[in-house]
């Protein structure tokens, strides 16, 4: 992944980002803010792309046409000194590993996110499996996915929720939790969340990262788990035309 720096009206550096692609966007991912002209050179020299950064300057572009995709916590749980928590699965599940075709694991995972949850995005079941599911379960999105991933699955054999676990750089990143919220009782995320810490430990890793989106109440149960605030981001997609 390539570093950019982009320069102001007079020459100096006002921000640098990493190279990327997000919603099918070019990206300018983990925006480092270098001036204030920063958001003007955004807005000027990147129309049409998402930018992931600071939460104050994600702001600043919504004041001026952007459009908000995501406010997120980025979070870490040092599997070394994480407290007990039950990681069994409930009566009538199994925990079993993530190896269910991606057909076989969407059902549970695409209704875990309906209309009005934080992280619902507005696109047809079939792109959302093509674009994202599928790419995600063969580590084309981030990383491999890794051993430590679970799924749940009923007295029926059909997957009910998951968790997946990715490699994102030097880290095992949690990049789903999700449960059918029709089939599934409470507490089946946390439980399985704490099934991968044990599994993600096993295999030789000491943390776990993950990012929660604002709003979402599962932040208290990471947090219960042992998850630790990093740092927070806003992405939002720049206007195409700015009108400047």
């Amino acid at each position: 992944m390539r570093r950019v720096t982009l320069a102001g009206p007079d020459g100096s550096p006002a921000l640098g980002y990493t190279e990327g692609e997000r919603y099918g966007l070019p990206c300018a991912d983990q925006v480092e803010v270098l001036s204030p002209e920063a958001a003007g050179v955004i807005l000027e020299q990147l129309p049409g792309w998402a930018v992931a950064g600071p939460p104050d300057l994600g702001r600043e572009l919504l004041a001026h046409g952007a459009r908000l995709r995501r406010h997120a916590h980025q979070m870490t749980c040092d599997l070394r000194t994480a407290p007990p928590a039950d990681s069994a699965a409930p009566e009538g599940f199994r925990f079993v590993p993530c190896d269910r075709a991606p057909e076989d694991v969407f059902p549970a995972w695409w209704a875990a996110y309906p209309p009005g949850h934080v992280d619902n995005r507005r696109r047809d079941g079939a792109t959302a499996l093509r674009e994202e599911l599928v790419p995600l379960l063969a580590g084309e999105m981030l990383g491999e996915l890794l051993p430590c991933s679970v799924l749940a699955v009923d007295e029926s054999d059909a997957v009910a929720g998951g968790v997946l676990v990715n490699r994102f750089g030097d880290l095992a990143w949690v990049t789903e939790v999700f449960r059918h919220p029709g089939r599934t009782p409470s507490g089946l995320g946390a439980r399985m969340l704490a099934a991968v810490r044990e599994r993600a430990y096993a295999t030789g890793w000491d943390r776990l990262g993950l990012a929660v989106t604002e709003g979402n109440p599962a932040r208290r149960v990471y947090e219960r788990l042992g998850f630790t605030l990093v740092h927070s981001s806003m992405t939002v997609v720049i206007p195409a035309v700015t009108g400047t």
